[in-house]
């Protein structure tokens, strides 16, 4: 998960402007009545992951196809596959929903990429871990470029709603290398389908609030009232008084149906940013993240902060971080923090 603390625009990321996920389906090879295709999904979001329980893929087939088999994920649901006789297919649904395999499948039935529960990284904070992976077996398909139909209508939660995924392009061939990188083949047909990120598709308050404080001052400025929104409210549902929190009986899996402690701001999260020392040659600052939601475990996450001061940080305690500079120029620096614990930092 990440917490942003910046405004959104809809359908638009100023923090990350050309960030999407894209999803490349390269044929390999022909089969008597379809082909064989590895998927790949790379998430080029350069902060913003895919979380437990994982990405959800669904497409509209154009003509009768059905999956044989899969490699590395598979299908929600198989259909009503009565007319076939022998082995049925995998699924023979119009409509397929495919999902990743869980961590511990056997290895006859993984290929690279796969098997991680659907998680997925973002691509600053972890490159090799940002791609996932299947490989599908398609009949009554065509079996050649010209007769071959892309999939129509894909569709990808992540695992909830947010993402828009535009129709398949043909692009240039895949071409993949050997293990000794001595020969290189390619993709007898790759489609492109590009899927990017709309936070008011999923909710159109915030998800994080900031609250102020400082070495010099007793004052601690909350978080604004209903920032999240408030309690009472229809929207956003009850909320469990900190007295009795410790009754609380999570379910120990991430659920996307939120459970808040109560508070006046109603956010799931809370960014406190501490100002420790402020001298003339430098500032410090703690900033310390509470989570109020009893029923999501936010163990992968990351934070995105922006500040002027940003480009002349001179040391970061408990934490890595990375610079999102998305224009040249810009004159307020943004910077990824990747968490170990609690941080410091100073400029």
């Amino acid at each position: 998960h990440q917490f942003d603390i910046i405004s959104y625009t809809e359908a638009y990321d100023a923090l990350d402007p050309t960030g999407n996920i894209t999803i490349k389906w390269d044929i390999l090879s022909w089969t008597p009545d379809g082909y064989v295709a590895r998927v790949t999904i790379f998430n080029y979001q350069q902060y913003r992951h895919i979380e437990s329980p994982g990405w959800q893929l669904g497409w509209t087939w154009l003509k009768k196809e059905v999956i044989w088999n899969m490699v590395g994920a598979q299908a929600t649901e198989q259909g009503d596959c009565s007319k076939f006789k022998g082995d049925p297919p995998h699924c023979c649904k119009k409509t397929p929903t495919v999902v990743d395999l869980l961590p511990g499948t056997p290895y006859n039935h993984q290929i690279s990429n796969c098997c991680r529960g659907g998680v997925v990284s973002a691509w600053a904070q972890d490159s090799a871990t940002a791609v996932s992976a299947f490989q599908i077996s398609v009949g009554q398909s065509g079996t050649t470029n010209t007769t071959v139909r892309a999939p129509r209508n894909i569709t990808l939660k992540a695992p909830g709603p947010g993402y828009t995924c535009g129709p398949a392009k043909t692009v240039a061939p895949t071409k993949f290398f050997s293990d000794d990188k001595r020969r290189k083949t390619q993709a007898m047909l790759t489609w492109n389908m590009t899927c990017t990120y709309s936070q008011f598709l999923v909710k159109k308050s915030p998800t994080c609030c900031v609250s102020l404080s400082s070495f010099y001052n007793e004052t601690i400025v909350p978080c604004p009232t209903c920032s999240c929104g408030c309690q009472n409210n229809s929207q956003t549902g009850t909320c469990v008084n900190q007295k009795i929190a410790s009754v609380i009986q999570a379910s120990g899996k991430n659920n996307h149906q939120p459970l808040l402690q109560c508070t006046q701001h109603m956010c799931p999260i809370r960014v406190h940013w501490h100002v420790k020392t402020n001298y003339k040659e430098y500032w410090r600052v703690k900033v310390a993240i509470t989570n109020f939601n009893y029923n999501m475990n936010y163990s992968l996450w990351n934070m995105v902060a922006q500040h002027p001061n940003f480009d002349n940080v001179t040391k970061l305690f408990s934490f890595n971080y990375k610079p999102l500079s998305p224009y040249a120029g810009i004159s307020k620096p943004k910077l990824l923090f990747i968490p170990l614990f609690t941080f410091f930092f100073s400029c």
